[in-house]
């Protein structure tokens, strides 16, 4: 797609929004209480009116007007790890988080089989009250002694798993201070708090104790919240200097490492073995199962009077189902398996910085990545990123686009996810299809 075509799509999209607020303005304000028998105007009433549904029907016209077809939702017919089956043809494969590839790995399967049989499909109710097994202790058992912590407690979802701590853990009096590019489950349970709530320049120490000197006196707790490796930019936080600014403005320090865990540091222990920072001057760590463990939902880890009342309290947890038994095993089979199996973890790491100084020698914009599992390659435009997606689908690569709004239109990218299985000879076909392509 070139230039020209690109500027015609966003004229013609900005054109159709000013035809809709105009045809709103013209339609006027709902009823009101001096005319409540006048009928509601359609856009109050019909799912087909609402922005969301406007949003997605630009995007789809869109994308058929340059033949571009949907990156989203694509089907995958079996594991996805380094390649993948899409409509019966196998890809190479950069959009899974199967970093260590332990989805599919014999004994991860094995593990969630024996765990089926034994306690079925679902633990069928609360952990609370009667769908507690015994491999719900083993798993956070071992997290928290692989963390080297009190306690772990895990949720059956990650996204919950953010949304429900932090709207437990704070409230009106208090303050959230995050990392302006955090993931939505962090906003959202910051927004559920009912806390104040602002963002420091990302991965800027030294913007957040300049809000930390102006604010912390007027908040009863603070809370920092920061990422172990940011999803998609790919790059990490200096941990020592956060540390450092918790503990001397007197307040807590979150890391959510759910693309950290697995993939820094050389045993695979996260931010903290990656910046060598003891991890008991974290506060509260907070992970997935659905990336390097290879299982589905998220913990967090660290001392016991954190955790317990996160049991017992916490609504994501308290009034939710208990994870299955099958994706507790996998997880606490795959954790153990990164103990055992040292060369994955070698294997990513090598690969992922092969793809970042290749994509680098061909001039390629790679961000900030520090070459760890995530990189993206910045393209500028989000009708570009969509474009180039389908046109390396069509060449047997599978790879997601990032668009506006997910992140500034003039950061919309192309983002890869690196696996220890990818091969040197799967980057150089890439990268040579990619750059033929732009």
């Amino acid at each position: 797609m070139n230039q020209t075509q690109d500027n015609a799509l966003k004229q013609r999209l900005i054109q159709q929004a000013r035809q809709r607020k105009q045809h709103n303005q013209q339609q006027g304000s709902p009823a009101t209480s001096a005319s409540r028998t006048a009928a509601i105007d359609e856009r109050f009433t019909r799912f087909d009116r609402q922005p969301g549904y406007q949003q997605l029907t630009l995007m789809r016209e869109g994308g058929e007007q340059f033949g571009v077809r949907n990156p989203f939702f694509r089907v995958h017919e079996g594991n996805a790890g380094a390649t993948t089956v899409i409509d019966d043809r196998e890809c190479i494969n950069f959009a899974s988080y199967n970093y260590l590839g332990f989805s599919g790995h014999p004994a991860v399967n094995q593990a969630g089989v024996e765990a089926l049989e034994r306690y079925g499909s679902s633990v069928s109710a609360s952990r609370a009250v009667s769908g507690e097994r015994p491999i719900h202790h083993e798993l956070e058992i071992a997290l928290a002694e692989t963390y080297e912590v009190e306690d772990a407690v895990v949720f059956v979802s990650g996204h919950a798993t953010n949304v429900s701590t932090l709207g437990y853990l704070l409230g009106p009096r208090d303050l959230i201070l995050h990392d302006e590019y955090i993931h939505n489950s962090s906003l959202v349970g910051a927004q559920l708090s009912g806390a104040r709530r602002m963002s420091f320049a990302h991965n800027d120490p030294q913007a957040l104790d300049a809000l930390l000197s102006r604010h912390r006196h007027q908040f009863e707790r603070v809370l920092i919240v920061i990422e172990g490796l940011y999803s998609m930019d790919g790059d990490a936080p200096d941990l020592a200097r956060f540390v450092e600014l918790k503990q001397r403005h007197q307040s807590w320090l979150m890391v959510d490492e759910a693309h950290s865990f697995g993939v820094m540091g050389e045993r695979g222990l996260g931010l903290r073995e990656h910046c060598n920072v003891p991890s008991r001057e974290v506060d509260i760590w907070m992970g997935t199962l659905s990336k390097s463990l290879a299982g589905c939902g998220g913990y967090i880890a660290g001392c016991r009077a954190l955790v317990e009342p996160l049991r017992h309290f916490a609504p994501g947890f308290l009034y939710s189902v208990g994870m299955p038994a099958q994706v507790a095993a996998s997880s606490l089979a795959a954790l153990r398996l990164m103990q055992q199996e040292p060369e994955r973890l070698a294997s990513l790491h090598r690969i992922s910085h092969y793809f970042l100084q290749q994509a680098r020698h061909k001039g390629l914009d790679t961000g900030a990545s520090i070459g760890l599992a995530v990189v993206p390659v910045i393209i500028g435009s989000s009708v570009r990123a969509a474009g180039l997606s389908d046109a390396l689908f069509k060449r047997g690569i599978n790879v997601q686009p990032i668009l506006h709004p997910a992140v500034p239109e003039k950061s919309a990218r192309l983002r890869f996810f690196l696996s220890c299985e990818h091969t040197e000879a799967q980057i150089d076909e890439t990268l040579a299809v990619l750059t033929e392509a732009m």
